[in-house]
């Protein structure tokens, strides 16, 4: 009830602000927008609750347009190339956003009123390597890292790592005591190695300028093979036990819940969408960094954001603008995420979730967090495409050398098919 009340109160303040808005006279009025993006995305419960307060409180009408999920990239990219162009794209800051050319497709918006109000890490996650920013997130955020079953832990008189041989070692004696110790759901699964790669590229920006340059590739890269050869010994050493090829998404959660599997490499929103009933719950659960052999310390990776982006050619460029001016104000994106487990996006967030997972972790989070970057920024970057070749190195069709070589060979390919297709390649 309380919740309710607190949602009706944001909604008749935020009515009455941009009554009073309107009432000065407003260029945008009466217009239709239109918005493209994914089917799944567009139904997020914190996208619909903005979307209908824009056009109750304006009197401008959306339009939404969608594909299916798997149609997206191809088909939101024609569009834009023969011109059937949106007047908002929602599109998240990763190597598909290469099929455009960003710079001549869209409006930069570090220049926005707005623009101060984003978290640092909201920021930077929409920001490209020239210091522009792309779009305004709107979205669900998280920070990804090593979860593990703290209970479990303390039962067995053992602590979380803070240094690469420190988790090596916890590994070592939790597969001894006949756990799995770390989930690693290779069937289907292809997010775990961003984050050993983020702080490769992260932290050595001119090493990233040089692979999307083509001057350089993965085999010139140490800490690339550094990471193969982590997943390689890992699963010699049954660190993933023995069933991790068969391992998907539907099996995370029952793998953790029984305490069979202890860590696993995920993030803090999934523990609300999909963790089941089991032996263990969420509040079993901490948070440690992710060490998978390229830094000492760990890594944790900032959340993944879909961004509201402005098309120049879109038919309603500045009332685009205003309306996301709209989204970014308190009253707005209060009311849309009111209950919803997130990261804070924008600075004046209140009424979100936040995981003590998270909070807990704060600080080393705060020490050791990277941009999501290896998938953002990498040109040619294809999560698939590196799983299935760590996947045929751990069936021994391959080897370290081999697996970075299908790596850079897949990249590379994917580089081309981008600018046989027109898109920015960098």
């Amino acid at each position: 009830m309380k919740r309710l009340t607190r949602m009706i109160g944001l909604i008749l303040s935020l009515l009455l602000v941009l009554s009073a808005c309107s009432n000065g006279g407003s260029s945008s009025a009466g217009v239709t927008l239109t918005i493209l993006g994914k089917e799944s995305d567009l139904n997020k419960p914190y996208l619909t609750r903005v979307f209908q307060l824009y056009q109750e409180s304006t009197g401008n009408r959306l339009e939404l347009r969608s594909y299916a999920d798997a149609e997206f990239e191809t088909q939101a990219a024609q569009d834009v190339a023969e011109g059937r162009v949106p007047d908002i794209l929602l599109h998240f800051h990763n190597a598909d956003l290469n099929r455009y050319d960003v710079t001549q497709d869209f409006c930069m918006l570090e220049d926005q009123d707005w623009s101060g109000s984003l978290t640092d890490s909201a920021r930077a996650y929409c920001t490209d390597s020239d210091g522009h920013l792309l779009g305004l997130p709107f979205w669900e955020s998280s920070v990804s890292g090593c979860y593990y079953n703290k209970t479990l832990l303390n039962q067995l008189g053992l602590r979380a790592a803070t240094t690469q041989a420190e988790f090596d070692m916890l590994c070592q004696v939790l597969a001894e005591s006949g756990y799995t110790p770390i989930c690693w759901p290779a069937d289907g699964c292809t997010w775990m190695p961003q984050f050993a790669l983020d702080p490769v590229f992260a932290d050595d920006p001119n090493t990233l300028e040089r692979l999307n340059r083509g001057e350089i590739g993965y085999g010139d890269i140490p800490a690339v093979a550094e990471m193969v050869r982590w997943v390689q010994s890992a699963a010699e050493n049954g660190w993933f036990g023995n069933a991790y090829s068969s391992t998907g998404w539907d099996d995370i959660g029952p793998l953790l819940a029984s305490g069979q599997a202890v860590c696993t490499f995920i993030w803090d929103t999934w523990f609300y969408t999909d963790f089941p009933e089991g032996t263990y719950t969420m509040d079993d659960f901490a948070l440690m960094p992710a060490f998978m052999g390229t830094a000492d310390e760990g890594t944790y990776e900032g959340g993944n954001l879909n961004m509201m982006m402005v098309c120049k050619a879109g038919s309603h460029v500045q009332e685009a603008l205003d309306f996301l001016a709209f989204c970014a104000t308190p009253d707005a994106y209060n009311a849309a995420f009111d209950g919803i487990s997130t990261v804070s996006c924008f600075q004046g967030q209140t009424t979100n979730i936040q995981s003590p997972m998270v909070t807990q972790a704060q600080a080393s989070i705060q020490a050791h967090e990277r941009v999501s970057t290896a998938a953002s920024k990498i040109v040619g970057y294809s999560a698939e495409d590196v799983m299935d070749a760590l996947n045929g190195m751990l069936l021994g069709e391959t080897d370290v050398d081999g697996c970075v070589r299908q790596m850079d060979e897949a990249r590379l390919e994917e580089i081309a098919l981008q600018r046989a297709a027109g898109g920015e390649t960098g």
